[in-house]
Protein backbone atom coordinates (compact mmCIF):
# COMPACT_ATOMS: atom_id res chain seq x y z
CA UNK A 1 0.00 0.00 0.00
CA UNK A 2 2.62 2.66 1.21
CA UNK A 3 4.78 1.52 -2.49
CA UNK A 4 1.05 2.37 -4.42
CA UNK A 5 1.10 5.85 -2.50
CA UNK A 6 4.68 6.63 -3.27
CA UNK A 7 4.40 5.74 -6.93
CA UNK A 8 1.21 7.69 -7.58
CA UNK A 9 2.74 10.86 -5.84
CA UNK A 10 6.07 10.41 -7.83
CA UNK A 11 3.82 10.23 -10.81
CA UNK A 12 2.08 13.76 -9.80
CA UNK A 13 5.41 15.79 -9.05
CA UNK A 14 6.55 14.16 -12.75
CA UNK A 15 3.19 15.40 -13.93
CA UNK A 16 3.73 18.85 -12.34
CA UNK A 17 7.05 18.69 -13.85
CA UNK A 18 5.73 17.65 -17.58
CA UNK A 19 3.43 20.40 -17.24
CA UNK A 20 5.57 23.54 -16.25
CA UNK A 21 7.81 22.21 -18.98
CA UNK A 22 4.93 22.21 -21.57
CA UNK A 23 4.11 25.55 -20.46
CA UNK A 24 7.23 26.99 -21.49
CA UNK A 25 7.40 25.33 -24.60
CA UNK A 26 4.69 27.75 -25.54
CA UNK A 27 7.84 30.52 -25.30
CA UNK A 28 10.18 28.46 -27.38
CA UNK A 29 10.14 30.04 -31.08
CA UNK A 30 11.84 25.73 -32.22
CA UNK A 31 8.74 24.68 -31.06
CA UNK A 32 6.21 26.58 -32.44
CA UNK A 33 7.75 26.91 -35.59
CA UNK A 34 7.62 22.84 -35.46
CA UNK A 35 4.14 22.19 -34.30
CA UNK A 36 3.30 24.73 -36.90
CA UNK A 37 5.12 22.51 -39.80
CA UNK A 38 3.24 19.11 -38.31
CA UNK A 39 0.03 21.20 -38.59
CA UNK A 40 0.46 21.96 -41.71
CA UNK A 41 1.30 18.15 -42.55
CA UNK A 42 -1.58 17.37 -40.87
CA UNK A 43 -3.63 19.86 -43.27
CA UNK A 44 -2.35 18.41 -46.00
CA UNK A 45 -3.19 14.84 -44.76
CA UNK A 46 -6.56 15.68 -43.63
CA UNK A 47 -6.99 17.04 -47.51
CA UNK A 48 -6.64 13.46 -48.42
CA UNK A 49 -9.34 11.62 -46.02
CA UNK A 50 -11.71 9.50 -47.14
CA UNK A 51 -15.22 9.15 -46.30
CA UNK A 52 -16.35 5.84 -45.49
CA UNK A 53 -20.27 6.07 -45.25
CA UNK A 54 -21.33 9.72 -45.32
CA UNK A 55 -19.97 13.00 -43.45
CA UNK A 56 -20.63 10.65 -39.99
CA UNK A 57 -17.91 7.87 -40.99
CA UNK A 58 -14.04 9.50 -41.93
CA UNK A 59 -11.05 7.86 -42.06
CA UNK A 60 -8.12 10.50 -41.54
CA UNK A 61 -4.75 10.05 -40.53
CA UNK A 62 -4.22 13.07 -39.70
CA UNK A 63 -3.96 12.14 -35.76
CA UNK A 64 -0.60 11.28 -36.22
CA UNK A 65 0.57 14.59 -36.98
CA UNK A 66 -0.80 15.38 -33.28
CA UNK A 67 0.97 12.58 -31.71
CA UNK A 68 4.33 13.38 -33.30
CA UNK A 69 3.45 17.43 -31.88
CA UNK A 70 2.21 15.66 -28.95
CA UNK A 71 5.67 13.87 -28.09
CA UNK A 72 8.11 16.53 -29.25
CA UNK A 73 6.00 19.54 -27.65
CA UNK A 74 3.73 18.44 -25.20
CA UNK A 75 -0.11 19.34 -24.28
CA UNK A 76 -0.56 22.59 -24.05
CA UNK A 77 1.47 23.49 -27.70
CA UNK A 78 -0.33 20.20 -29.29
CA UNK A 79 -4.12 21.28 -27.68
CA UNK A 80 -3.29 24.85 -29.15
CA UNK A 81 -2.00 23.66 -32.53
CA UNK A 82 -4.80 21.14 -32.73
CA UNK A 83 -7.39 23.53 -32.35
CA UNK A 84 -6.02 26.00 -35.06
CA UNK A 85 -5.11 22.72 -37.18
CA UNK A 86 -9.37 21.95 -37.46
CA UNK A 87 -10.11 25.71 -38.63
CA UNK A 88 -7.16 25.52 -41.63
CA UNK A 89 -8.80 21.84 -42.17
CA UNK A 90 -11.75 22.98 -42.38
CA UNK A 91 -10.95 26.50 -44.84
CA UNK A 92 -9.16 23.73 -47.12
CA UNK A 93 -11.24 20.98 -47.20
CA UNK A 94 -14.98 21.59 -45.55
CA UNK A 95 -16.60 18.21 -44.40
CA UNK A 96 -20.10 19.70 -43.61
CA UNK A 97 -20.83 22.81 -41.82
CA UNK A 98 -17.91 24.02 -39.28
CA UNK A 99 -18.94 23.42 -35.66
CA UNK A 100 -16.94 24.82 -33.02
CA UNK A 101 -17.17 21.66 -30.90
CA UNK A 102 -14.98 19.88 -33.69
CA UNK A 103 -12.38 22.46 -32.73
CA UNK A 104 -12.63 21.60 -28.93
CA UNK A 105 -12.38 17.90 -29.57
CA UNK A 106 -9.04 18.43 -31.52
CA UNK A 107 -7.72 20.54 -28.62
CA UNK A 108 -8.57 17.47 -26.52
CA UNK A 109 -6.90 15.30 -28.87
CA UNK A 110 -3.29 17.13 -29.02
CA UNK A 111 -3.83 17.62 -24.83
CA UNK A 112 -3.93 13.73 -24.32
CA UNK A 113 -1.31 13.10 -26.68
CA UNK A 114 0.51 15.44 -25.20
CA UNK A 115 -0.27 14.09 -21.71
CA UNK A 116 0.31 10.36 -22.60
CA UNK A 117 3.84 11.24 -24.87
CA UNK A 118 5.40 14.03 -23.70
CA UNK A 119 8.67 13.24 -21.93
CA UNK A 120 7.50 9.92 -21.86
CA UNK A 121 9.32 6.67 -23.07
CA UNK A 122 6.99 5.41 -26.23
CA UNK A 123 5.97 1.86 -25.12
CA UNK A 124 3.13 0.29 -27.27
CA UNK A 125 1.17 -0.25 -24.02
CA UNK A 126 1.24 3.51 -23.71
CA UNK A 127 0.64 4.49 -27.53
CA UNK A 128 -2.26 1.80 -27.01
CA UNK A 129 -4.10 3.76 -23.86
CA UNK A 130 -3.67 7.16 -25.73
CA UNK A 131 -5.07 6.01 -28.05
CA UNK A 132 -8.01 4.34 -26.32
CA UNK A 133 -8.70 6.88 -24.57
CA UNK A 134 -9.08 9.48 -27.38
CA UNK A 135 -10.90 6.68 -29.24
CA UNK A 136 -13.71 6.35 -25.93
CA UNK A 137 -13.58 10.37 -25.01
CA UNK A 138 -13.63 11.81 -28.49
CA UNK A 139 -14.34 9.26 -31.08
CA UNK A 140 -17.25 7.70 -29.50
CA UNK A 141 -18.64 10.36 -27.37
CA UNK A 142 -18.01 13.64 -28.35
CA UNK A 143 -17.79 13.21 -32.03
CA UNK A 144 -21.33 11.82 -32.13
CA UNK A 145 -22.48 14.47 -29.16
CA UNK A 146 -21.76 17.16 -31.62
CA UNK A 147 -22.88 15.20 -34.78
CA UNK A 148 -26.25 14.85 -33.36
CA UNK A 149 -26.58 18.95 -32.22
CA UNK A 150 -25.29 19.73 -36.16
CA UNK A 151 -27.74 17.07 -37.77
CA UNK A 152 -30.25 16.07 -34.84
CA UNK A 153 -29.92 12.99 -35.15
CA UNK A 154 -30.27 10.21 -32.26
CA UNK A 155 -26.52 10.26 -30.14
CA UNK A 156 -26.87 6.37 -29.37
CA UNK A 157 -27.46 5.57 -33.03
CA UNK A 158 -24.52 7.59 -34.25
CA UNK A 159 -22.31 5.85 -31.46
CA UNK A 160 -23.64 2.63 -32.43
CA UNK A 161 -22.84 3.01 -35.83
CA UNK A 162 -18.92 4.37 -35.23
CA UNK A 163 -18.12 1.27 -32.87
CA UNK A 164 -17.43 -0.81 -35.66
CA UNK A 165 -15.39 0.95 -37.52
CA UNK A 166 -13.29 2.09 -34.59
CA UNK A 167 -12.67 -1.53 -33.57
CA UNK A 168 -11.75 -2.16 -36.73
CA UNK A 169 -8.97 1.44 -36.88
CA UNK A 170 -8.14 1.29 -33.01
CA UNK A 171 -5.12 -1.50 -33.44
CA UNK A 172 -4.02 0.06 -36.85
CA UNK A 173 -3.98 3.40 -35.48
CA UNK A 174 -1.84 1.94 -32.25
CA UNK A 175 0.32 0.61 -34.41
CA UNK A 176 1.30 3.46 -36.94
CA UNK A 177 1.07 5.53 -33.97
CA UNK A 178 3.85 3.48 -32.41
CA UNK A 179 6.22 2.68 -35.10
CA UNK A 180 5.70 6.45 -35.95
CA UNK A 181 6.83 7.91 -32.49
CA UNK A 182 8.90 5.23 -31.93
CA UNK A 183 11.49 6.34 -34.77
CA UNK A 184 11.15 10.39 -34.14
CA UNK A 185 12.05 9.63 -30.48
CA UNK A 186 15.07 7.64 -31.74
CA UNK A 187 16.02 10.58 -34.12
CA UNK A 188 15.88 13.27 -31.44
CA UNK A 189 17.56 10.76 -29.04
CA UNK A 190 20.38 11.03 -31.58
CA UNK A 191 20.53 14.01 -32.31
CA UNK A 192 20.85 15.04 -28.40
CA UNK A 193 23.71 12.47 -27.70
Amino acid sequence: MQENTKLMAGELHSLSHRMKDAVQELKNVRSLAGASMLSALGVVIHAVTTVVASLTQIVSFAFLTVGVSGLLYGPVVTGCIGAITDILKYIVKPNGGFFPGFTLSEFILGFIFGLFFYQRKVTLARVFAAKLTTTLVINLTLTPLWLSMMYGNAFIVLVSGRIVKNLIMLPIETGLLYFLLKKVQEIVQQKTS
